[in-house]
């Protein structure tokens, strides 16, 4: 009946199995995933990653320039990371932290530039090929 005595003294004078999680992080594994990154400068919003994605979270709108994801859904298979052809998703290997309510993470680029529009007497010089120089 007293076999756990040596197992409570040992446990006494030992350190914890535990760390003290928001204090003391633990170095992430080499292939860990944590959570999909993102650098908006290089995406050109094709939206190749919204339709890889087979549960849906990732929502693009090219005319917006706004790229987001539902982290709840998101399932971290990598298919969005993968199929990008400017590779400008990332797998991460840290966590994000921990979310009570359900809310999706809106990622916006910088706006169009407008193209320079052209008059209607330069674009009928152009088509007749005559110039004032």
């Amino acid at each position: 009946m007293l076999d756990f005595i040596p197992v409570v003294i040992k446990n006494l004078f030992s350190k914890p199995a535990t760390r003290n999680y928001p204090s003391v992080k633990r170095m992430p594994y080499e292939k860990q995933k944590g959570h999909i990154k993102i650098d908006i400068d290089n995406c050109i919003y094709c939206g190749m990653c919204a339709r890889k994605c087979p549960v849906g979270a990732i929502n693009v709108e090219r005319l917006g320039r706004s790229w987001a994801i539902d982290r709840f859904n998101c399932i971290m298979c990598g298919a969005c990371a993968e199929s990008c052809p400017k590779k400008c998703l990332l797998i991460g290997s840290e966590y994000t932290p921990a979310a009570y309510e359900k809310t999706t993470d809106i990622v916006t680029g910088k706006p169009l530039e407008p193209k320079p529009q052209q008059t209607k007497s330069e674009t009928s010089e152009s088509q007749s090929g005559t110039s004032n120089a």
